[in-house]
């Protein structure tokens, strides 16, 4: 069974513990150790994970299996009737039990409690992640590709998709 919390500043610790056991996995055959290794730490220090929620105003959630923590959610507000979900992980372990599934309703819920009008929620998945299947089969649509540069030679080679929420 699955539940959701909004995450608060003390959760941080969390976070960074849960993505140390997500990150790895989740990436190593499409990156290099040194991109990891960049990116976790651009990500994940607590003190960016502080960054990303008091001036860049992310809301996080924590989601739990059967109690534990096994995941987590942030969403930015990009502009008045569009989202991102910056990050959708869950443990490996947890994977094709629904959790996946179960997060990206639950962000949309959220969402749609704080958004009476339609609106579009966003998501970077890089191109070689087979997730891209995942989100796909949950509505969201290929909008655009990107190559972004996040610093020290290293880039995002992303799909950008997007999912438009009729909310009524």
């Amino acid at each position: 069974m699955f539940s959701i919390r909004k995450a608060t500043i003390e959760d941080c610790p969390l976070i960074n513990k849960l993505a140390s056991k997500i990150w790895e996995p989740t990436y190593g055959s499409i990156l290099s150790r040194e991109q990891l290794d960049y990116m976790f730490d651009m990500m994940y220090a607590p003190e960016n994970l502080l960054k990303q929620i008091n001036e860049l105003h992310h809301q996080f959630f924590i989601i739990y299996a059967d109690g534990e923590p096994s995941g987590y959610l942030s969403i930015e507000t990009v502009d008045r009737d569009l989202y991102e979900f910056q990050k959708i992980y869950s443990l490996p372990a947890l994977h094709g039990t629904g959790i996946g599934r179960y997060i990206i309703e639950q962000g949309i819920e959220y969402l749609k409690s704080i958004h009476p009008e339609p609106f579009t929620v966003e998501l970077n998945v890089n191109r070689q992640n087979p997730a891209v299947g995942f989100y796909k089969h949950m509505g969201f649509h290929e909008h655009a590709t990107r190559d972004f540069h996040i610093g020290d030679g290293y880039y995002m080679n992303d799909y950008i998709m997007r999912m438009d929420v009729k909310n009524s």
